[in-house]
């Protein structure tokens, strides 16, 4: 059964497999549908197709298709890239840095890690929501072996200067591997990991227009990877199991899309999302989270004081918007975002938050639809909310 969606604001979730993608895999599950491992023609042909798509993914990157590893998801990648580059570095230190508003899986390769005897420094991100260069310059030590930092916050849309952390890293004579969450990054910003010097990065296929179940790792040439998954030699014997040929060939094809169109695309997503904060900031006792202009094209993140977040995504579920109080892998909790946490919101205020993703298909009108739904909503809720009416009572001080 085919779902009505009227207005489709969670593109940091997942976004809809664009034309070219599926037919590049519909392509190589009907015509090229051998075994890449295969000898025969069949299987050679499906191997042609899973290089050409390698080829283009590393192109898109600024790397060698050598340096590019096929996976199932960004998850996957971020834990494949921490857990090699500690182990590949252990003999020079124990110590890594990243921060505490991280993705559930880097945060959790990272708690694993310290099981294993690793140190680990998470740093807090400023008011913006990025991690500056200058605390990761602080927290910097001799024994420091990774960095690891998103370069798109997956919630807030905060853009950290990943090329000024490599500089500084070189600089300061360092030999640390940096790696960074590209997930919400590739397809919509600019990525090149030879120009900004990155040693590990991942990213997945379903956030730039690509199908789910496919994501890559980029590994520097000479980055020893540990294998999670042992039977077979794929992968240049690096990751074990058929590959996944309709995925990848979609993923190469959604890639190419997105870099086509990418800087038309920015534009015209970026003048929608300021009239959308624009309009969100209107409502009283309301709060952009990070900064206004320093963020992901498509991202508006909003808390909203004296509400409750996941009533406000069911009413407006109710009106055909499609929106997300944070992560998707998160949903299912009750906590407030670790993320909002990080940059300085507190529990009532982090528990009204509302993320809205947009892409290029978004029109004025839509924005202007979306601005008064969000208004009529929250004053609704606001209408009934004791901790509203104890906010306009003075019983309790605004924060916002």
């Amino acid at each position: 059964m085919e779902i009505p969606i009227m207005h489709y604001l969670d593109n940091s979730a997942t976004t809809q497999v664009c034309p070219e993608a599926a037919q590049a895999a519909l392509s190589a599950m009907t015509q090229d549908f051998g075994n890449p491992s295969s000898t025969h023609t069949v299987g050679r042909e499906a191997k042609k197709l899973l290089d050409r798509s390698r080829a283009s993914v590393a192109s898109a990157l600024g790397c060698t298709p050598a340096e590019l590893i096929f996976t199932s998801c960004g998850s996957e990648s971020d834990n494949w890239a921490l857990l090699s580059g500690a182990e590949s570095m252990k003999r020079r230190g124990n110590h890594i840095i990243s921060s505490v508003a991280e993705h559930d899986a880097v945060r959790r390769s990272l708690d694993l890690l310290e099981e294993r005897g690793f140190e680990v420094t998470r740093l807090k991100p400023g008011p913006s929501g990025a991690v500056s260069v200058d605390a990761v310059r602080e927290a910097l030590r001799e024994d420091t072996i990774l960095v690891s930092l998103m370069l798109v916050n997956n919630e807030t849309g905060a853009v950290t200067d990943i090329a000024g952390v490599s500089a500084m890293l070189k600089a300061a004579g360092s030999q640390a591997l940096l790696h960074t969450d590209a997930v919400q990054a590739v397809g919509h910003i600019p990525v090149n990991v030879v120009e900004d010097n990155i040693d590990l990065l991942s990213s997945s296929a379903h956030k730039f227009h690509g199908p789910k179940g496919v994501g890559f790792l980029y590994a520097r040439r000479g980055i020893r990877l540990i294998s999670l998954i042992e039977g077979g030699a794929q992968e240049r014997g690096r990751r074990a199991g058929t590959e996944n040929v309709p995925g990848i060939a979609a993923m190469a094809a959604a890639l190419r899309e997105a870099a086509a169109k990418m800087d038309e695309s920015s534009a015209v997503i970026t003048e929608k999302r300021d009239r959308l904060i624009k309009g969100l900031s209107e409502i009283s006792h309301s709060a952009l989270n990070g900064d206004a202009a320093k963020r992901l094209p498509g991202n508006v993140s909003f808390c909203f004081e004296g509400i409750e977040g996941e009533s406000l995504l069911l009413l407006l579920d109710d009106k055909g918007i499609c929106a997300s109080s944070g992560s998707a892998c998160t949903s299912g909790s009750l906590d407030p975002s670790h993320v909002l946490l990080a940059i300085g919101r507190v529990h009532d205020v982090a528990h009204g938050s509302l993320r809205l993703t947009i892409d290029e298909t978004i029109s004025d009108e839509d924005v202007d639809y979306i601005v008064s739904s969000v208004k009529e909503v929250v004053d609704y809720l606001r209408g009934f909310s004791p901790i509203w009416r104890d906010l306009c009572s003075g019983k309790k001080q605004f924060i916002l």
